[in-house]
Parts: C-alpha cells; structure tokens; sequence
C-alpha cells in the first residue's frame, strides 16, 4: 500500500465517522467514497477496519483501567464517550463478528 492509499484511506474512515456523528443509520452513509471498494474491499472490509480500531482502542484502556484500578465497564464507557460516532456506527451496523466480540467485552 502507497501512502497515498494509506492518506485515501484514513481520509474515508473519518469521512464516514463524520457522517456517522450526525446519524449512524444514514442509508447514505458509504456513498460517494472514491476508492471504497479498492481500499477496504467495500463496505463490509470498512466495517471491519472500524472494528479493528475500536478492539485496539478499547484493549489499550482495558490495560490502563487494570493498572489505574477501574473496571472494564468504567473503560468501556469511557472510551464510548471519547468516540460516539464510532460506537454508534458499529452498534448500527453490528454484523461483523469482531464487532460484535469488541462490544460484547464488557456488557
């Protein structure tokens, strides 16, 4: 992958994060993303790296909650509020086994 590839495709995740901190169910959320299917393999291969992001995210303030001596609810709450529109996309689009695992954490 080519920086620029790499600069496209950061540019649609957070093309699409934008979108989904106005409305996460928005039929026209994955419209008009040049390069989408190139990239992510569509929408589906988006979703995942999304997910991905989120596991990452979500691991590393469990690693911190464990050593500050906070729950893994309290991480998972906190790391919800620090990214809305990710949680509330992956919670409207929860099809992907890694979403649905990266959630399912702590409820």
């Amino acid at each position: 992958m080519t920086w620029t590839d790499q600069h496209r495709r950061t540019e649609i995740v957070h093309t699409v994060l934008d979108r989904a901190a106005i409305d996460p169910r928005d039929p026209e959320l994955f419209t008009a993303l040049p390069g989408l299917d190139r990239l992510f393999g569509g929408v589906d291969g988006l979703l995942n790296a999304l997910a991905y992001r989120w596991s990452n995210h979500l691991r590393a303030k469990l690693e911190q909650a464990e050593i500050e001596g906070h729950t893994a609810v309290e991480a998972y709450l906190e790391l919800a509020a620090e990214q809305p529109a990710l949680r509330a996309l992956l919670d409207a689009h929860a099809t992907t086994g890694q979403t649905t695992r990266a959630g399912a954490l702590v409820r």
